[in-house]
Formats: C-alpha cells, sequence, structure tokens
C-alpha cells in the first residue's frame, strides 16, 4: 500500500517522495497500528493521516483543538480535490445537519471536529453511527496537565473510543514532547500497542539567536528596517507589550496586525484572516495567537519577551519556516521578563506541584537564554536527542555575529554608583542619578551630593538604562524578586570595581534581508493573491512560497514542466495552472534574456588564475562599475544590450550596489512613479503608454526596481 501512498502524493500533493519520518509513520497506520508521531512543526505531520484516510474504506475523524485550523486544512485538502469538511461552533444548525448528512452518507473522506464536541452525548451517539476507519488526533500534547497547552477536553477522547462497537485505527501528532508528555498521551488515549516515532525535532532551515542586554525596542526596528518585505511574527507576553509594539509599528508604517484575548472575537478573526491572506505582513501577538496556524512563509518569529517554557518556545518559534526556506527565530531577553513569567504563574496555577514545575521550566528558558554551547544543541538534548554535534553553524552562539566593546569604565560608573545607592533602587533612579537628573525624587534623597552624580550625563537616561541590563543580563547585577525590583552588585561586579576584570559588550551587526526575490516570484505571488481572493482561500493553500520560487528559477512553459516543480498536484495543475503558465510566458516575452541570465557561466576573472562559476549578470555589474557604458560591455561581452541593461536591473533587485537614479531623468521620475501607482502591474507597455514618448523602457525598469527595493 505505501506504493498507491506514493501515488496520491504525487497526484493531490505534488510531491516525488515523502520527508524524512514520513514513509515510516504512513506505512505504521497503513498496517493497523496504533501510532504516535512527535514531528517538528513543518514536517508534514498532517500528510501522514490525510494520504491513509485515502486510502482507507471508511471515514477519518480528525480531533482538532482551532476553528482556523480546521478550516484551512479543509481548505487545503478540498483545493486539492479531496472531500473533506468540519464541524464546530461557527457553522449554523442548517450547516450543520448538512455535513452531518455528507458524513453518514460516506461522501466525506476526513471530518475535523473540535474535542469540545466529544463532550456532546448526542454528538457521540452520531459519530458511532459512522463507518470510521481512523480517529486522528492532532495536537496530542494538549490531554497531558504537563503539556504547555493542556485541554480537558482531550481527556474525552479515550472514552468515546471506548463506546464504538468497532474500535478504530488511533493515531496521534504532536510537534513537541517531553518524556512525561509521552508517557501521558499514551496512557490518557488509551493506545494499544502503538508505534511510537519521534523523527526528530530539528529543523535545519532556522537559525536560532538570542540577543541579550540591547534595548529591545532598537533592535526590532533594526531588524524590520532590514527584512521589510518579509513575513513574520512579534511575540509579546502581555497584551499591554502588544499595543504598544503595535502602535509604533504603525507610526512607523508598517504593515503590521495585532492579536491578542483582550480583543473582540471579530477584530481577532478579521488579524489573523489579514495575516494569512497576506493582507498584512507582520502580526504582533501573545501566545493566544498561533496554534494551528498553517501559513508557510513566515520568515522570522520573534519573541519580545522570553516564553513560560522551552516547549512552547520551540511551537511558536516553528511557526517560521513551513516551507522549508531560510528563516529565523530570534529571542530578545531581558532579566524583567523572568519576573513577569513568574508573576503569570503565580496567577493562573493554583496547584503547588505544577507552580513548582513551571518554574522548574521557566528556568529552563533562562538557561536557553544564557547558554555558551549551540542553541540548537540546547534545545535538542531538551526534547531529549543524544549524540547532538556540539556546532551546527546556524546559531547565534555557533556562528557569532557580535562585535565586541569594551565598556569597563562605563560600567565601574554603574556599579559604584549602585553601591554609593546602598543597593536599594531600581534602574530608572540609578541612571538617572548617573545622568544627573534634577528629578524630584534623585534630589528628594540627596542624591546630587554622590561622587557619582552627573558622571554619565553624555549618555541620555534610556542609554544608561540599557547598559544595566546589559550588566543585568552579563550577570554583574541582579534584580531582586519583587514588585518593584532593586538593582544589586554579584561578586563579578566587585571584581570590577577593583580592576581585576574588564567588561565587553556584545554589538548585535545589522542582518540583511533573509531572501532575495526576483522580479518573476514578486510577478507569481500577485497572480497568487489575486487567485487567493477571488477563490476566498489564503495564498499558501494555493502554492507555498517555495513553489513559486522553484517556478521563477526554472521557468516551466507548460504542463507537464509545471506538473515537475514541486507542490503541484494534478488537481492544482488543472485549476491554477494556465494562470501561472500565462503569467511566465507573459514576463519572458517582456524580458527574453532573463532565462538566459539565470544561468550562471564560466568566465576568468583577470585577477585570477583559475576559473570560478560566476553568474552572467554579476561579471556585467563588475564591469559597469569599472567605468565602461552598457554599450561598452554589450559589445565587448558579444551580448545584446537589452540583455545588459536587465543584468543591472537585476543586480538592483538582488540588493547590490545599483545607482537607479542615473537611469532615470529627473523630470520625469514624478510621472514615472504616478503610472506605476496607476497601473498597478509591472507590465512595461501598458506603463510606458501612460508617459511622455520619450520616456524609455529603461527608465521605466530602473523605477520599478526602485519601488521594489523600497517596498
Amino acid at each position: 500500500m505505501l506504493n498507491e501512498a506514493k501515488v496520491l502524493l504525487k497526484k493531490y500533493y505534488g510531491y516525488d517522495s515523502f520527508r524524512e519520518g514520513q514513509e515510516k509513520v504512513i506505512n505504521s497506520i497503513l498496517e493497523g497500528k496504533d501510532t504516535f508521531a512527535i514531528m517538528p512543526t513543518g514536517a508534514g505531520k498532517s500528510i501522514c493521516y490525510q494520504i491513509p484516510a485515502l486510502l482507507m474504506k471508511g471515514i477519518t475523524i480528525v480531533i482538532s483543538p482551532l476553528i482556523s485550523l480546521m478550516k484551512d486544512q479543509v481548505d487545503a485538502l478540498n483545493d486539492i480535490g479531496v472531500k473533506a469538511s468540519f464541524i464546530n461552533s461557527s457553522l449554523d444548525q442548517y450547516e450543520l445537519q448538512e455535513r452531518i448528512l455528507m458524513a453518514v452518507s460516506g461522501y466525506t473522506k476526513l471530518l475535523y471536529v473540535a474535542p469540545e464536541r466529544l463532550e456532546s452525548e448526542s454528538f457521540c451517539d452520531l459519530i458511532k453511527t459512522l463507518n470510521i476507519s481512523m480517529i486522528a488526533i492532532d495536537e496530542c500534547h494538549c490531554v497531558s496537565q504537563w503539556g504547555h497547552d493542556f485541554r480537558p477536553s482531550y481527556r474525552s477522547i479515550a472514552p468515546l473510543i471506548k463506546k464504538l462497537d468497532h474500535r478504530p485505527i488511533v493515531s496521534a501528532f504532536t510537534a513537541t514532547a517531553t518524556s512525561e508528555v509521552k508517557e501521558d498521551v499514551v496512557k490518557l488515549l488509551n493506545l494499544k500497542n502503538s508505534n511510537v516515532y519521534t523523527t526528530g525535532f530539528d529543523r535545519k532551515n532556522l537559525f536560532f539567536s538570542v540577543v541579550r542586554g540591547e534595548n529591545k525596542k532598537d533592535y526590532l526596528l533594526k531588524y524590520l528596517e532590514n527584512n521589510k518585505d518579509q513575513v513574520g511574527i512579534i511575540y509579546a507576553g502581555t497584551r499591554k507589550e502588544v499595543d504598544n509594539i503595535h502602535d509604533v509599528l504603525t507610526k512607523k508604517g508598517y504593515s503590521v496586525g495585532k492579536y491578542h484575548a483582550g480583543m473582540s472575537d471579530s477584530a481577532r478573526t478579521k488579524a489573523q484572516e489579514d495575516f494569512l491572506y497576506d493582507n498584512v505582513n507582520i502580526i504582533v501577538a501573545t501566545n493566544a495567537f498561533g496554534m494551528g496556524i498553517d501559513k508557510s512563509n513566515v520568515r522570522y518569529v520573534i519573541h519580545y519577551n522570553i516564553p513560560k517554557n522551552m516547549e512552547a518556545y520551540y511551537q511558536e518559534a516553528g511557526r517560521a519556516g513551513r516551507d522549508g526556506e531560510p528563516s529565523e527565530c530570534i529571542l530578545l531577553f531581558g532579566a524583567q521578563d523572568i519576573m513577569l513569567q513568574k508573576f503569570l504563574i503565580e496567577q493562573s496555577i493554583f496547584s503547588e506541584e505544577r507552580r513548582i514545575n513551571e518554574y522548574r521550566r521557566l528556568q529552563d528558558v533562562v538557561d536557553y537564554c544564557h547558554t555558551t554551547k549551540c542553541l540548537r544543541k540546547f534545545i535538542l538534548e531538551y526534547f531529549g536527542e543524544s549524540d547532538v554535534p556540539d556546532s551546527c553553524d546556524n546559531c547565534s552562539v555557533c556562528k557569532d555575529e557580535t562585535e565586541l566593546t569594551d565598556i569597563t569604565i562605563d560600567a565601574q560608573k554603574i556599579f559604584s554608583c549602585i553601591a554609593r545607592m546602598k543597593q536599594k533602587f531600581g534602574t530608572v533612579l540609578v541612571s538617572q542619578v548617573l545622568r544627573g537628573s534634577k528629578d524630584k525624587k534623585v534630589l528628594d534623597f540627596g542624591f546630587e551630593k554622590l561622587s557619582t552624580y552627573g558622571i554619565m550625563k553624555n549618555y541620555t537616561v534610556k542609554e544608561i538604562k540599557d547598559l544595566v541590563n546589559v550588566l543585568i543580563a552579563d550577570e554583574y547585577l541582579y534584580l531582586t524578586e519583587s514588585q518593584f525590583p532593586v538593582v544589586r552588585l554579584k561578586e563579578n561586579a566587585v571584581k570590577v570595581l577593583k580592576g581585576e576584570e574588564k567588561v565587553f559588550q556584545k554589538i548585535h551587526k545589522a542582518k540583511k534581508k533573509i531572501t532575495q526575490e526576483n522580479s518573476l516570484f514578486l510577478l507569481l505571488k500577485s497572480v497568487r493573491k489575486t487567485i487567493s481572493e477571488r477563490e476566498a482561500v489564503p495564498p499558501y493553500i494555493i502554492f507555498a512560497d517555495a513553489t513559486l520560487r522553484e517556478m521563477s528559477e526554472k521557468f516551466p512553459e507548460n504542463d507537464e514542466e509545471l506538473l515537475n516543480i514541486k507542490g503541484v498536484g494534478e488537481s492544482k495543475l488543472q485549476k491554477y495552472g494556465e494562470e501561472f503558465l500565462n503569467a511566465i510566458k507573459a514576463y519572458l516575452k517582456e524580458n527574453p534574456s532573463e532565462k538566459v541570465s539565470h544561468e550562471p557561466i564560466k568566465e576568468l576573472q583577470p585577477d585570477e588564475s583559475n576559473k570560478h562559476d560566476i553568474p552572467s549578470h554579476v561579471i556585467t555589474l563588475n564591469m559597469y562599475n569599472e567605468g565602461k557604458s552598457l554599450e561598452e560591455i554589450s559589445k565587448e561581452r558579444n551580448l545584446k544590450y537589452l540583455t545588459i541593461e536587465d543584468h543591472i536591473m537585476r543586480c538592483a533587485l538582488e540588493g547590490m550596489d545599483v545607482n537607479l537614479d542615473l537611469f532615470i531623468p529627473k523630470e520625469y521620475e514624478e510621472c514615472i512613479f504616478e503610472a506605476i501607482k496607476k497601473s498597478g502591474s509591472t507590465k512595461l507597455r501598458s506603463i510606458k503608454e501612460m508617459l511622455p514618448e520619450e520616456v524609455s523602457y529603461t527608465a521605466i525598469k530602473a523605477a520599478l526596481c526602485k519601488k521594489q527595493n523600497s517596498a
């Protein structure tokens, strides 16, 4: 049956082979075994129960925790031609009866239901009338009180299965599970002689980094400035923090939404849909957002505050790069975050045993933020993996991208001031004294008489406070655990005051864009967006970014070539193939040299003794930077002038140093950009028709490139 499974994989999903771990899980289910699979986010868990469901005679019931997750999964299945449906509280009575009838009649192959439905006796009676071949339980860690998303309703699953006249195969799936959670899942779901598969927790495409001691707001703004066109999630610890970050980013002109439990249901639904449908690039949210979010093109996840445990962190961070493309997971550490999480634990957990356990798990996160070993190794070992390499070369520890600055003198000033203030005050007042503030509180305590008063007046209070936070993160200082934390000296600070040790601050270098997008890729994204609005489904359900990127690199020109692109199955070829092929053909007609220019050629550089594969457009740019005109390069390289021109534009789109203003006549610049805006497309001819005859295609191309780079 595994061969039949591979046929369905190609037919419906457009892939030639299963990912690592999928084959064993699918084979286990097809052999009739209860199966428990722990697979990292993005590993393709849903395929592991969807394909067996298609090969079995009856219906598969999928227990899924969120309405949004159900809808996305069902939309995606229906889009590829699989009969699927869901039952949840969003349906009216007529829709509910219609879907039940379809399930009873055998029309539906997969029926998604919320675990809370299983608490209804009438619904359980209905379930018993169906020919159920399998019950698949998604996010199965929710059954365990030791899991990070415990949901009591998951405890209704095992009793339901026990009541069925014929026990179906039971499959359970999660992305993260400690040994305690694994044991709970097997026991509480009553899995019989189950095969348990852990396919590995490693997400090789994710770059993990921890940022300590920097001003979070400044770091965030710098990062977003360098990744303007990328899709990302920013997690914050409280609703207030979410609102503040959202306000700052909105004022800066970013396309951003927000999501937290304090918003109305309709506002949360709109925010989530705006993000899923690519109407906004960024969403700022509490941990209330994200479970079941299947958006594949999230390029970064930033935790503005530390999460409550490593399971929560890895699941939330894992929402980046589900399509396998390079993505980043950044955790911004601040000492105050620990106190926030402790406060939340105290307010929400009343069992002493659970509270102690949550404190222990919080400490694991703090250890992660301070570890000097490979971050990936820390994560994988936390989840029980052994024989993990000491270095991954894909995290901020293994690939240190910081510069050391000696801040010993400033540290000594800060330590001295704290000591003279008797270690009885917080970071703000210490910073005000060092700055020389005339704040009433400073004067009331007589701190203007201290020798350290005003010794850092060349800094702002905010900058001094940031330095104090660096020294806290690096364990020279600590904050007391109280409602109003007091900053105090640690032993290391005494050594610095005595001149026995120096203090260095790590400054993070600005990061470049994660990926560079070519112009055809951006055109295909616009085609996808148009289809998504027409079909009322999120863009990633039509095709993932990785699929569009492969199209933009391989230029398929017919159905057969398009089917060879990963992610293009027969159903999607029939539904969308013509539109994407037409877009590619139109693009190549306007840019005839583009297909050739994407291919690397071998050429000897004058100052090199060996041959290297150098992209043709880069060679053109090098010659242009040497002072040669485009006409001279065209003759010297024996290439058409249009090809050389396209090379320069491509270099600009890929972020290389090209002064596009040289190609745009100053007197026509404003009207060119106005024409581009009115046209609403990247088609040169339609833009040219709106402009004076003397405006060249070169000027329009340069303007389009400039517009894209500033987007």
